[in-house]
Formats: structure tokens, sequence, C-alpha cells
């Protein structure tokens, strides 16, 4: 509405629209709203704010809120320096932007645009906004560049294509880019989008199959929809898939190299793995997981974690290296451990089997789950790796299990019993939980060397006893009757006596002997006798416990 003439530009007459037409220049303030746009008064208008320096339609505030335009919009290398409103616009046979370039905030809220919208190489330096706004057809955002902090695309609807690739922000690390709530109907692809902030596709709905491939320092994905196969192809990204709800196999793969340019902050750094940091409540029968980062992975609260597919080389945390001193020193075993168990580790027990684990990021105020809940989390996970036929990483879950078993003493009767844990705690020294070879292998040599000595002392007798002959002497020609016994295996030396090279070299002869053939074929006093027995029924069981180990570690 141009209020000096009581009219809008398209009910100007010929006469009155010229004088008005000719009273701009470039860089001019543009107040049309509600007009209504043919493609010559569209064209009249642009061409009377054209910069003859750049030969592009350059307007200073443009105000075409609820404006209408009847052909194809060609703002084809227009310059906005002042503020760009578009907002309830219709474009029924689609609009072009390409190469167009918005200096202030652009907003298209709620804009239809029947025949697409080509944004091909514009540049937004300050916010802007598409939020509930339509794509009937096409929506072209290739090599786009966005410099203000929020891109807002927050319940738009793509009924067409949506080509993002070599769109990217530059400017602000805190940037985000929003997809709130926006329907991607039959788009096929989405991306490559580069974005130096957040990503935010909470609770998009993606009605097709898809392939999104993002680098981004953030990705949500909270309560996204995808009701057709999927493929996330992400860098650098921290993704957040919780309640994210699935119909068909969703593929979350750590993309090495992104198609499109990137952010400096971005390309600069040395590692592309992206990382997914939840998967609450997602039902993870169909989710597969292919090269990411699970390190800070919260897994509880998921469905069907026993169904979930680990590809490639997904990374999990592991425990603190090293000894922590105390009044009891704590050295943690080497193993892959959920990042669940390290916030719970790190609130829980003395002060230093808490040193190096890593807290929750909301601090200690947060509750994380207890060895009751992690125990279900870890037996779901080992199962999902014996699926896929990983037995060393199904053996580093199953030690977690136990480990959390072994912790569980709750009060309420839920918990492991007393008697339970002290088998835990017997299973876990003698061999952790018969996984680790190396610890049975050195109980085995400190029972072999305690049974040598043991024999040293009180089972190998003084000497071998002979056998004696005894008898009663008989008249010649009658029969005679002879006892022949062996005596029992007689110890009466000193103690100091005991100890002697001769007397080891026996009791290691008679400790090999039995342990490995199973008969010592030594005299031995009735204690040697059954420190024998002990030795035999120790050393099978250690040594069983050993290649138990080995086994679960080399095993495919």
């Amino acid at each position: 509405m141009l209020s000096e003439h009581g009219a809008c530009l398209a009910h100007l007459d010929t006469a009155t629209l010229g004088a008005y037409l000719s009273t701009l220049r470039p860089g001019a303030d543009i107040h049309a709203r509600g007009v209504t746009f043919t493609p010559k008064l569209l064209s009249d208008v642009l061409d009377a704010v054209r910069d003859p320096a750049t030969g592009a339609p350059h307007l200073g505030d443009a105000t075409f809120e609820k404006a209408t335009f009847t052909g194809t919009a060609q703002f084809i290398g227009a310059r906005f320096t002042g503020w760009a409103r578009f907002d309830q616009a219709s474009f029924p046979r689609g609009a072009s932007f390409m190469g167009a370039m918005f200096e202030s905030n652009a907003r298209f809220g709620q804009v239809t645009f029947g025949g697409g919208g080509a944004f091909i190489a514009a540049t937004f330096e300050d916010q802007v906004s598409f939020s509930e706004a339509t794509f009937n057809s096409a929506a072209s955002f290739d090599q786009a560049t966005f410099n203000g902090e929020i891109a807002d695309f927050s319940k738009a609807t793509f009924k067409g294509d949506a080509h993002f690739s070599g769109a990217q922000f530059t400017r602000s690390a805190n940037c985000t880019w929003h997809f709130d709530r926006a329907k991607f109907e039959t788009t096929r692809a989405l991306g490559p989008l580069a974005c130096s902030g957040r990503l935010s596709l909470n609770h998009v709905e993606f009605a097709g199959p898809v392939t999104v491939e993002v680098a981004a320092e953030r990705m949500s994905c909270v309560g996204t929809r995808f009701d057709g196969p999927a493929t996330l192809r992400v860098s650098y990204a921290e993704v957040d898939l919780s309640e994210a709800v699935l119909s068909h196999p969703v593929t979350v793969v750590s993309n090495a190299r992104h198609r499109g340019p990137l952010p400096t902050d971005l390309a600069n750094r040395p590692e592309t793995t992206a990382s997914v940091l939840s998967v609450l409540r997602v039902d993870a029968a169909l989710l597969v997981l292919t090269d990411v980062d699970l390190r800070r992975c919260t897994f509880s609260g998921a469905h069907h974690l026993d169904q979930l597919r680990l590809e490639g080389e997904c990374l999990f945390d592991a425990p603190p290296k090293g000894v922590r001193w105390g009044l009891r020193p704590v050295r943690w075993t080497r193993r892959q451990v959920l990042a669940e168990e390290h916030q719970w580790r790190a609130q829980s027990g003395r002060a230093a089997a808490r040193e190096g684990w890593t807290p929750h990021s909301q601090g200690s105020d947060y509750r994380p789950p207890g060895p009751a809940a992690l125990v279900v989390v870890y037996r779901q996970l080992r199962k999902a790796f014996e699926d896929a036929k990983n037995e060393p990483g199904a053996a580093d879950f199953y030690y977690g299990e136990m480990e959390m078993r072994r912790r569980d003493r709750r009060r309420d009767g839920r918990g492991s019993t007393r008697t339970e844990r002290w088998l835990l705690h017997m299973y876990w020294a003698l061999s952790g939980y018969g996984l680790r070879a190396s610890r049975a292998f050195c109980w085995l040599t400190v029972t072999t060397a305690a049974t040598v000595l043991a024999l040293m002392l009180w089972g190998l007798p003084n000497s071998d006893p002979k056998p004696q002959v005894t008898g009663t002497q008989a008249n010649a020609g009658h029969k005679v009757a002879l006892v022949i016994d062996t005596p029992d295996p007689a110890l009466n030396s000193s103690m100091a006596d005991r100890f002697s090279w001769k007397r080891t070299e026996k009791a290691v002869r008679v400790v090999v002997n039995s342990a490995v053939f199973r008969s010592s074929g030594q005299n031995l006093t009735t204690w040697g006798i059954y420190i024998e027995m002990v030795s035999r029924l120790l050393g099978a069981l250690l040594l069983a416990l050993a290649v138990l180990a080995i086994r679960g570690r080399v095993k495919r």
C-alpha cells in the first residue's frame, strides 16, 4: 500500500505507477504488502531499483508479506540490504532467488512455493526463517551460504526433492539449522549439509526412503519419524536419536568424506568420526550403527537392544588406566565399557574407586541407572555382539554384566544375594569371570608353588618306605606263611631338614605328574595325599578357566 496514493501498486494507473517507479533508486525500500504481482509489474519494480554497476536489483527494506506472484518470481541476483519480509506470500508458479544476497534478516514464514523454490548460491548474512513454508515442488538450496546464527525450517513441508548440496553455515560456531517438525513427503536425499553448529531435525517426518548427509558439530534427531528406510551419513557430529520412531531399518554411518564444502572449524578437525549420544526409547531392532563413536552413548531405556546391529569399528569407552592408590589399591582391567557405567562409578564407592571415571555432563544431581539396569543393558548388547559373530566384543560385555551383578547390593530382596555375590567375587578373583587367562595362570602358578611347599613340609616322607617280610619259622617240610608289608610313609625330620634341593625336586616332580599325568606314582604321607587331591582339583579348574579365557579372545 502506498500511503501517498491511497492504493497498492497493482491498482495504480499507468501514469501514477510510472511516476512512483521513477522515484525509486537502487537500495530503495519497497512496501508491497498484500500486492498481487504480475510478471510485468514485478519486472518493472525490480528494474527501477536495478544497480547499473552490477546489473542486479538492489532493495533496502523489502516488504512482500501476503503478496501473490502470478508468474514465476524472478529475484535472480537480487541484493537485499534491509529486512526481506515474504511471510505468507504465495508463489503459485515458483520463485527463483538464485545468487540473491540477503544482508539482513530474511523471513519466508508460511510461504507457499507452488512451483518450487530455487535459492541456489544464495547468501543469508543474518537470520533466515522458512518456518511453516510449503514447497509443493523441488526446493533447491545448493551452494547456499548461511552466515547468521539461525536458519529456521521448522514445520516446513517438502513435497518434492530438497536439494542442499554444498549448503553450509560458515560464520558462527553457535549457529543452528532448524528443521523441527518439518515434513519430507517424497524427498529422497537431504544434503549434503555443512553446519559448524547444530542441525536440529527434532520431530521431523520422513515419509519415504531418504539419505541424509550431514557435517555438523551436533545433530539432534529427537522424536524424528522415519516411515521408510533411511541412511544418515554423518561427519563430525554428535547425534542424539532419543525417542526416534523407526518403521523401517535406519542406518547411522560415520562418513569419512563429506562431499560438499566444509566450514573452516570443521575442515581443520583431524577426526571426522561421528558419535551417537543417545538411543533412549528407540526400537533398536531396526537400527544399524556403522563405524560410529559410542563412548558417550546412553543405551538405557532403548527397546530390543539385543537386536541392535553394530557394524564396522564402533568405539566404546574404557576403564581408567593405571593404579588408584588408597586403603586398597585399585586397578581396572581393560575392556569395553558403557557410558552409563562410567557415570554410575563416578558417583559410587570410595574416592579411589571413583577416580578416573567420567561423570555425567549434567553434574552430581543426575542419577545414572544402577547395576540392576546395567545388567540388562550389558546382557542385551552382548547378545547383539554374539549375533554379529564378534566373540571378543561379546566377552567384554559379559564381563560388564557380571561386574554389575557383583555390585548389585540392593536390600529390597531383588538384588544379588550375599552368597551369589561371594561366588561372583571368587569367580572374578580367580579368572576374571573366565575371561582373563593371565589371572588364571597366575593363580595356577601360585597354587603349584604352594603345593610344592606344602609337600616339602608335610607331604613327602623322610625316605621311600621299603617292603618288609614277616612270618614264623617252620620245621623242615612244613609250609611257610610270609607277610610282605610296606610301612606307612613317615616324616619325623626337623623342619629345617625338610628344605633341601632334593626334596624340592621331588615335590615338583610329584606336582607335575599329578597335574598333567593325573598320577604322581609316589609314596606320600597322609597329609601329602590330601594335598595332592586338592592340587589336582584346583589345577584342573584353573587350567580350564585359562583355556576358556583364551578361547573367548580368539574365537570369531
